[in-house]
């Protein structure tokens, strides 16, 4: 069965835990969670998203600035569910997730992200992700 797993070594703690990609769907599918991408807007639009996803930045070009508006839309993506947060290889979910935790929120951080990590070439979507597991997703 799927279970998430609670947050190691220096993350210890400080959120939910982090789930497969697998787990993270099943929760959504079954309006346990919502899941809420934190890639920028423009990683959405060009490399694919996932349908139903909600879109909340943690950081947002020019610049990769820091959200201004993160607080605000997280709390209003939750309505009173699990977050299962998804970026585009489990680093900047990892951050929203600590975040999201901080304003008492349950977050969860999606194993992988979207691309998955970098193969010897270091080319995303070939080691793991969201893509790469055959997990719904779109492109514009």
């Amino acid at each position: 069965m799927l279970q998430p797993s609670p947050p190691t070594g220096a993350h210890q703690g400080s959120y939910a835990g982090d789930v497969s990609a697998a787990l993270a769907w099943q929760w959504v599918q079954s309006g346990e969670a919502v899941m809420v991408d934190v890639r920028t807007d423009a990683e959405r639009e060009w490399v694919g998203f996932v349908p139903g996803a909600v879109g909340v930045a943690w950081k947002q070009w020019p610049g990769m600035a820091m959200n201004p508006d993160f607080d605000r839309q997280i709390q209003a993506a939750a309505q009173g569910r699990k977050l299962v947060l998804l970026c585009r290889s489990g680093v900047r979910s990892i951050a929203a997730a600590k975040r999201a935790t901080e304003l008492g929120l349950e977050a969860y951080n999606i194993l992988e992200g979207f691309e998955g990590d970098p193969d010897a070439n270091a080319q995303r979507g070939r080691k793991g992700g969201w893509r790469y597991r055959g997990m719904p997703w779109r492109q514009n």
